[in-house]
């Protein structure tokens, strides 16, 4: 789970604790405030039901006076007209209560019976078919469900004590009022009936003391404030002669004509309830004032603590948001700069400091500190102290890098100055061998010298490697072109087995430019050698080259034991990107080669075999051909059917005469290690090739160390032959014997495989070795000698005999340091 939503769970968690305890504490208020809203809008229900019940008692008294033959219709049908409008009023107020109590739902559904009865009470009075008192009833019992609905809000939920009791004062002056419009009926029937009865004149009586009572209620529960509306109200001339007519007509008897006419006493009593409706309404709005006064105030707090809680809330998110994201970039900032330093930066750095010469004399410290600090996450916070110690790591592990890479430049420097150093005695080493070969006629240290001088080569070629991998190449510069056969066999001569190298399909016309015959030559000695040491004893190694558009192709097959694919693998993507440090001893060869391939980009590939053994392909460059390259060829064949010129197949033959380092001449330019310019290479193919290469020949074997037997060991080989050194002796040099199983002669080509073709006719069976034109007599002469004493052929067999045992004896002395296993192939 990221950061980003872990810090929102973490901020959640509280926020959802917060906001319940919020609302918790909010509902209270909020209910309160709720409450007095819904008791408002019963209050205004109760203003409507007051006007309802005064319009109610006008329409009563029209109806008793239309009965009892005191008034007319169209008074009556004034009052049913205020009575509908007033009736609307009600049911619109009442239909969006909610929350009522049950006494006042109760009247208020009666009250709604009622309504809808009224058009059947009112056809009654208009056809005067109902008597005046159960007109009265009818009416009264509506009257008595509005008060008692005015009543019954006080017990609503939540309703303070103090505006509960001004309802019921309210309501209680409503009573008083019904109690007087009673009165005026009562009266009213009297009249019409000639006077009082003893039940009429005690409900004349009650309705007295019912006013009486009601307005006591009023005085007791409502301000002082309405008693005074009241007394001030009822003290004008009109309720006083209301007061008097009630007085009189209360001290009538029963059965007694009422001195009060019927007019005198409906405007007396019309004008009483005007005054006690006045003051109802004035109650009423005090009521209304009241509540919403309180609702308000109920409302404002409960909106003020909502508020309060939302912006709180608000708050603690906001503040929460911006520090999370301030967090967040920080970390993110933190892993970019991690990611860029992981992925880009350490490795460029790396690879800058693994160049030669990259400190260019800075101290590891100093390197350190010039790369900076990637990360500017800092502070004095964990985010900051995590950005701080990735900076020290950085900067340990540049610094620790740049001393790795002092050391490898130190060790470098160290084994590019063994190398100078075992060149510079190598040099001396085969100057001597070369003043003292020329006088030595003793067969026996002939034979020494022979072994001497191979020893020497490979030495020179041990030197090679360390100036490579001391990021230094080979001094020698060529001024001419060489043959690529030339240059394969020169390579051949500077390996142990060179005996077991048999050239095949060569194309003709192949040249390799000045500049990169050593290295060209240093990869082919490589290659060869490693094919020779991990392959069978009795089975040639065979080369073969073609042209492939602007490219040569250069092939050598060998019949070992391969490799898995797993492992060619491995070497080959080792030989496409070479190793920028030492490398591995033990694979010395391999970062030998694949630097040597990367200096002119040479492709090296090692492939498989459709038989037993191993490919390697190694692919030269336009760059690295020499163009219209013409030289002279031995023996050859012109036509496989492709119309492509084509040198004829042959082993290596040993080194002779020409091989051996000639001293300058007059006018010859020496190169740093001694040999003339073009000395050795300039023969034909058909010579004794390698001249000229013996300090520039390939690096150590495969295995990257030269495995040396002790003086005097010798390891027979199957035929009993000698082999491997380059003759430094006199006369003609034996050829050594073909493979046993293909002869050298008898190849024709190379497959499409790699593996060697047969060819029915061979025009030669060996090449010869010729001597190079204008050679001295005997190489390494700076003037003509005089020529030898003659000797007789015992003298002449002795010789060449001497010859054939001291390759024998080299070629022995080094077989038996390397193991001749037919195991897999080791690495480079």
């Amino acid at each position: 789970m990221k950061i980003n939503r872990r810090l929102v769970l973490l901020v959640t968690a509280p926020l959802t604790v917060a906001v319940a305890f919020s609302v918790l504490a909010l509902a209270p208020a909020t209910n309160q405030a709720l409450q007095a809203g819904r008791l408002t809008s019963m209050v205004e229900v109760a203003d409507e039901a007051s006007e309802l019940t005064y319009r109610l008692q006008r329409e009563r008294a029209a109806a008793t006076a239309l009965v009892s033959e005191q008034g007319d219709a169209e008074a009556f049908r004034l009052r049913t007209e205020e009575t509908d409008r007033s009736i609307a009023g009600f049911r619109s107020r009442a239909e969006g209560l909610s929350a009522v109590p049950g006494s006042a739902r109760g009247a208020l559904d009666r009250i709604e019976r009622f309504v809808e009865e009224m058009p059947g009470l009112r056809a009654q009075v208009r056809s005067k078919s109902s008597t005046v008192s159960a007109l009265a009833f009818g009416y009264r019992i509506v009257i008595a469900d509005l008060n008692s609905y005015r009543d019954g809000i006080a017990q609503a939920d939540g309703v303070d004590a103090d505006i509960a009791d001004r309802i019921r004062a309210a309501a209680a002056l409503s009573e008083a009022a019904e109690h007087t419009a009673q009165q005026q009926v009562t009266v009213a029937r009297a009249q019409a009936a000639g006077g009082f009865t003893t039940a009429s004149q005690r409900t004349f009586d009650a309705g007295r003391m019912g006013y009486t009572e009601s307005i006591g209620v009023m005085f007791d529960l409502g301000p002082g404030a309405w008693r005074t509306w009241l007394e001030r109200t009822l003290s004008g001339a009109r309720a006083l002669e209301a007061r008097r007519l009630e007085d009189e007509i209360g001290r009538t008897g029963a059965g007694k004509d009422l001195t009060v006419t019927p007019k005198q006493w409906q405007k007396a009593s019309n004008d009483r309830q005007e005054l006690l409706r006045s003051v109802e309404k004035r109650v009423d709005a005090a009521v209304l004032a009241q509540v919403s006064d309180v609702r308000t105030t109920l409302v404002w707090t409960a909106g003020a603590e909502v508020a309060l809680v939302v912006l709180t809330l608000v708050g603690v998110v906001v503040v929460a948001i911006r520090l999370g994201r301030v967090m967040i970039r920080r970390l993110r900032d933190l892993r970019n700069a991690a990611h860029q330093v992981a992925h880009s930066g350490l490795p460029t750095v790396m690879a800058e400091l693994s160049q030669p010469g990259a400190l260019r004399g800075a101290t590891p410290e100093e390197v350190a500190r010039r790369t900076g600090d990637p990360v500017r996450t800092t502070g004095e916070d964990e985010i900051g102290e995590v950005g701080e110690a990735f900076n020290a790591v950085h900067h340990e592990a540049v610094r620790l890098a740049a001393q790795q890479a002092h050391t490898h430049e130190q060790l470098a420097e160290t084994l590019v100055g063994v190398a100078r150093r075992g060149a510079r005695l190598t040099a001396v080493m085969v100057s001597e061998l070369d003043t003292v070969q020329r006088d030595e006629a003793d067969p026996a240290r002939m034979k020494a010298l022979f072994a001497l001088d191979h020893l020497a080569v490979r030495m020179e070629r041990n030197t090679n490697n360390l100036l490579v991998l001391g990021g230094y190449g080979n001094a020698r510069v060529r001024s001419a072109d060489v043959g690529c056969s030339t240059v394969i066999v020169a390579a051949a001569q500077q390996i142990e087995r060179f005996d077991r190298v048999s050239l095949g399909v060569i194309e003709s016309g192949i040249g390799i430019t000045a500049r990169a015959v050593h290295d060209v030559a240093h990869i082919l000695a490589e290659l060869l050698d490693n094919a020779t040491r991990y392959s069978p004893p009795d089975k040639q190694v065979g080369v073969a080259v073609w042209r492939l558009w602007d490219r040569a192709v250069v092939q050598i097959v060998d019949e070992g034991v391969g490799m898995t694919a797993e492992r060619r693998a491995v070497h080959n993507a080792a030989l496409l990107e070479p190793q920028a440090g030492i490398g591995d001893v033990r694979s010395m060869g391999l970062h030998v080669v694949a630097r040597l391939a990367a200096r002119h980009g040479i492709v090296v590939e090692l492939r498989d075999s459709s038989g037993p053994g191993t490919i390697a392909e190694v692919t030269l460059p336009a760059k690295v051909l020499a163009l219209d390259f013409k030289e002279d060829r031995g023996p050859s064949q012109d036509d496989l059917g492709n119309g492509v010129g084509y040198e004829t197949p042959r082993p290596i033959t040993p080194p002779g005469p020409q091989g051996r380092r000639q001293p300058a001449r007059a006018g010859a330019r020496p190169d740093h290690l001694g040999t003339p310019v073009g000395a050795g290479l300039g023969a034909s193919a058909g010579t004794g090739p390698g001249a000229g290469f013996g300090a520039a020949g390939p690096d150590a074997p495969a295995d990257g160390s030269d495995r040396e037997a002790p003086p005097g060991h010798e390891r027979p080989r199957e035929d009993g032959s000698g082999g491997g050194a380059r003759d430094r002796g006199h006369g003609t040099t034996p050829a050594p014997r073909p493979a046993r199983d293909e002869p050298a002669s008898r190849v024709a080509g190379v497959s499409s495989s790699g593996l060697p073709l047969r060819q029915r006719r061979a025009p030669q069976q060996w090449p010869t070795a010729g001597r190079r034109e204008g050679a001295d007599p005997r190489p390494g002469a700076g003037a003509p000698r005089p020529s030898p004493r003659r000797r007789d052929s015992r003298q002449v067999s002795d010789v060449l005999a001497a010859y054939a045992q001291g390759i024998n004896r080299s070629t022995n002395h080094r077989g038996r340091s390397a193991p001749d296993d037919h195991t897999e192939r080791t690495e480079k």
